[in-house]
């Protein structure tokens, strides 16, 4: 990958063999101009947001034309054009160096705690999955509760119908444990879309045959089987099957469980490291042999999932590559159960960059490649951080925040004669555009600046938002910006936009709040609070500190009863007219009336359900306010929907259902399968 650079603009020429697949011309020469292509797809539609900002009809409209124009652009540059992909056949790649990206960070990695994500911010994440180009979208587990299997199918039926212009749609999967209810439940779920997956598992591992199954390995066999014939049986022809923690069973055993499955019509075979366990070298040749020996390996599709507790997440799923895996499963920004997954953005680049060379040995010429468009690879990792509340470390590859920064000398005087000599991609070809302020010229943000400044700096950094959102943080910023000396500089920004992103499914907000404080007296706030019936209510409460107290007065008005598990405050920037950041993690209490379980896909165990929310302000009392309610408002949304989901199942079991899957659980379901429901 050769990369030239000039002051105000950005080129880099990219072989054919850097990027496979991404023009029939030797060389692609694409120019990246850091005042105006910028990573802005946004779609223009009517929003409460845009009624409580106050924006005219006028500026959505000038939005409208500015998105159009922005999409315009993009389509006659190089660098935001879809790459080419072989047609989608379950179980079949019609060229074997094409490696499918199976994206799971709407279902393992909302498995970390505290990452939990609304029905809408699914959705958002899922439309930029699609934009992003990932092959296959897992949205979840739809048995884990009522929500998840909704969550699911809005995205099977939304996400998974959006046929872009050339023809590409994302696969949407959900994931089931290897009962029939589960199953059943995954396909109710993913059917509405236009390619459908069911991905089914169980344990094939000693130590979890034994303890955590109390099954025999004869057994196993048999309920993999089953399972695949089962998800067969109801019209789907896209089944994976996964053999849990694979990285340490015995081959000899794997050989039977998979042949098992292929017969019973399972179109790809996942095998995962679901410990972290493996060496590189011990992974790739795990890959190599199941492909040798397992009977009717030839008509599936071999797939990697790699966890990432030693570190080597990323380095086991190219090492499957190697050794003929042509799907890899993966998160945005690496989240997922424990240590997290194999990253996606890793994955990918490393494809970009050294597809072509250092993966010969398995099927094909070995010039591996994907059809990922790595342009969106930053906006995607903001959203994931902000909705999930996860912030990647500052030396995350390709996503942290120093990932292209250069502070020691030597290396600086690199950069400045020539930047390949430390950077081995741009940063403008995962869309993080490094701007003016970065190249010398130092825009300032401050009350006097316009929208456009505003929108241009948000690009600049990565941020793809839609009219909507950006009016809101505009607002934002002009309130900021009208008490502050010197502007704002881009980690405001960032703040801003994390503010508003606490902003999805709204029901409470703060009007008003006062605190009095101090070494003699009682801690006491005064919160006034805008309910979703339209009225004002405004609560006195005392506490041990102002934020206690403020927090006592927010629960009295909203009437919740909650622990709060995670509470920090942050200075986004230096001086004493700096923005605060709040961050906060609260679950309810047990018993309590707003009590909320989940259950874990892999152990199927019950769990409190944990609700993050973030705010910014200058003020820390407000801002700490701010995450605390919109944290709140996460929780009594997810609540509503459960209570709305239950009412559902019982007004339709009065009526005389049949018990069937979408009416009531059946009395089979197992008694580790646990629906949450409106007092669950």
């Amino acid at each position: 990958m050769r990369i030239l650079w000039s002051s105000a603009v950005a080129t880099a020429l990219l072989t054919a063999s850097s990027w496979p697949g991404s023009s029939s011309v030797g060389v692609d020469a694409f120019t990246v101009n850091s005042h105006s292509q910028t990573a802005s797809f946004g779609r223009v539609r009517s929003s409460r947001a845009l009624q409580r900002v106050g924006v005219a009809s006028s500026l959505e409209a000038a939005a409208a034309a500015a998105a159009e124009t922005t999409t315009e652009e993009h389509s006659n540059n190089v660098l935001y054009q879809r790459k080419p992909r072989p047609e989608y056949i379950p179980g079949r790649i019609s060229d074997p160096d094409y490696v499918r990206i199976f994206d799971t960070t709407l279902r393992d990695g909302e498995q970390s705690p505290g990452a939990t994500l609304t029905s809408s911010e699914k959705l958002e994440i899922a439309r930029n999955l699609a934009k992003l180009g990932v092959d296959i979208i897992e949205a979840g587990f739809p048995i884990a509760s009522p929500d998840d299997f909704d969550a699911v199918k809005q995205i099977a039926d939304v996400v998974g119908n959006e046929v872009f212009e050339d023809g590409y749609v994302p696969v949407i999967c959900g994931l089931s444990r290897a009962f029939e209810v589960d199953i059943q439940r995954a396909w109710d779920a993913v059917k509405g879309a236009q390619r459908p997956r069911v991905h089914t598992f169980i344990a094939t591992s000693k130590i979890h045959m034994e303890t955590k199954l109390c099954k025999t390995p004869d057994e196993v066999i048999q309920i993999a089987a089953k399972a695949v014939r089962f998800a067969k049986s109801l019209g789907c022809d896209d089944i994976e099957f996964s053999p849990e923690d694979a990285g340490r069973s015995d081959p000899e055993f794997l050989y039977k469980v998979l042949k098992a499955v292929i017969e019973e019509g399972a179109t790809t075979l996942n095998i995962p490291d679901t410990t972290g366990w493996n060496m590189p070298w011990e992974f790739g040749e795990l890959i190599k042999m199941l492909r040798e020996n397992v009977e009717g390996a030839d008509s599936v599709i071999f797939s990697t999932h790699c966890q990432n507790d030693l570190g080597l997440a990323t380095a086991n799923s190219l090492a499957g590559a190697k050794n003929g895996a042509r799907q890899l499963e993966c998160t945005i920004n690496g989240i997922g159960e424990r240590a997290g997954n194999a990253s996606l953005e890793e994955i990918v680049m490393a494809l970009a960059l050294k597809g072509d060379e250092q993966f010969k040995g398995g099927p094909g010429t070995g010039k591996l490649y994907t059809a990922v468009n790595p342009v969106y690879i930053t906006s995607t990792s903001k959203m994931v951080s902000e909705y999930t509340g996860m912030v990647c470390q500052p030396h995350k590859a390709i996503v942290g925040a120093n990932a292209f920064q250069h502070e020691s000398g030597i290396h600086q005087d690199g950069m400045i004669k020539n930047k390949s000599t430390y950077e081995i991609m741009t940063p403008e070809s995962i869309g993080l555009m490094r701007g003016d302020s970065q190249s010398g010229a130092g825009i300032v943000l401050g009350k006097h600046s316009g929208r456009n400044a505003v929108s241009t700096r948000l690009r600049e950094l990565g941020y793809d938002l839609e009219p909507d959102k950006l009016n809101a943080v505009f607002t934002r910023f002009k309130e900021v910006a009208e008490k502050r000396k010197g502007g704002l500089e881009d980690e405001d920004l960032e703040a801003l936009v994390m503010d508003q992103a606490g902003l999805q499914n709204v029901l409470w907000e703060v009007t008003g709040l006062q605190c009095a404080t101090g070494m003699s007296g009682i801690p006491t706030a005064t919160v006034k609070m805008l309910g979703p019936d339209g009225i004002e209510r405004y609560v006195s409460a005392t506490g041990t500190g102002p934020v206690d107290a403020v927090y006592k007065a927010i629960d009295q008005i909203m009437g919740v009863s909650v622990k709060l598990e995670t509470y920090s405050l942050r200075s986004v920037a230096e001086g004493i007219e700096a923005m605060a950041t709040t961050r906060v993690v609260i679950s309810p209490k047990l018993g309590g009336p707003n009590d909320v379980t989940s259950t874990n896909s892999q152990t199927g165990l019950s769990k409190d359900k944990k609700f993050f929310g973030a705010g910014s302000d200058t003020d820390i009392i407000t801002s700490s306010a701010r995450a605390y309610v919109a944290a709140l408002n996460k929780l009594l949304s997810w609540k509503m929907r459960r209570t709305e989901q239950a009412n559902k199942l019982s007004s339709k079991s009065d009526t005389g259902s049949d018990g069937t899957i979408g009416d009531a659980v059946p009395a089979s379901v197992p008694p580790e399968v646990i629906i949450v429901g409106a007092e669950a």
